[in-house]
Order: structure tokens, then sequence, then C-alpha cells
């Protein structure tokens, strides 16, 4: 009797560990798309590059951080995001936030070219930063 209860309990924590351990997976596939952004900028200066959510509180790459480009090379930025999810761009030359495109700094311009929705697979034309 007392083998069978060890077994049970065994079997019960072998369980909750195989849960654990494939749940960030289940939650990270679960509705979970992806859109690939190509930009460039043709601008002389530095300018910094950020995504905005207009569905949910999301913001990439980071609340604190901001993707940089500072050649004219394409750039691609790779989001997950969630299926139908409307993704808004705004960049702005580095330390000019008055000097902007799309969204600008922090969200604050309204602008609905800048905008595409997530979709897996997803890949934007290349969007060309011009002065």
């Amino acid at each position: 009797m007392a083998g069978l209860k060890i077994a049970k309990r065994f079997a019960a924590i072998l369980a909750a560990i195989v849960l654990l351990a494939i749940s960030p997976v289940l939650t990270l596939t679960a509705g979970a798309d992806e859109i690939t952004w190509r930009m460039k900028s043709s601008h002389h200066n530095v300018v910094s590059v950020k995504f905005y959510s207009q569905s949910r509180n999301a913001v990439w790459p980071g609340s604190d951080e901001v993707y940089i480009i500072d050649d004219d090379r394409v750039q691609t930025y790779r989001l997950s995001c969630r299926s139908g999810e409307k993704i808004c761009y705004g960049a702005w030359v580095r330390n000019r936030s008055e000097e902007y495109w799309g969204v600008g700094q922090d969200d604050e311009q309204g602008c609905d070219e800048c905008c595409r929705a997530c979709e897996d697979g997803g890949r934007t034309e290349i969007i060309d930063l011009l002065p």
C-alpha cells in the first residue's frame, strides 16, 4: 500500500514537471504570429526607431530601448505579435524628436499609413525614412 502511494505521488510530481516545462512553449505559440518590418534611412543623421501596438500595451524593442539606424542599409525588424494586432512604427532623428516619421517618439503623432496588421510571415515593403 505504501508503495502505491509513493508511485502515485511520483506520477503526480512528474506530470506537474512536464506541464511546467511545456507551458512556456504553449503560451508562445498560442495565437503568436510575427511581422517583419524593413526600413532604411536616407537621412544624414542617426535615427531612432520603435514599434507600438495599437491593440494592447506593447512596444518593441522595449520601453527604455530603441533600434538605431546609422547608415543607409535596409534594416530588418522581426516582431513577435498577436494575430491581427495593429502595429505602427515611430522614428525620429536621435535627440530631435520634432523631426519624425510615422507616429514619432512615444507614439504621439497620428498616422494610418505607418501601421500594419500582424500576420504570420507578414513583411512590409522597404520603408525609406527620407530627410
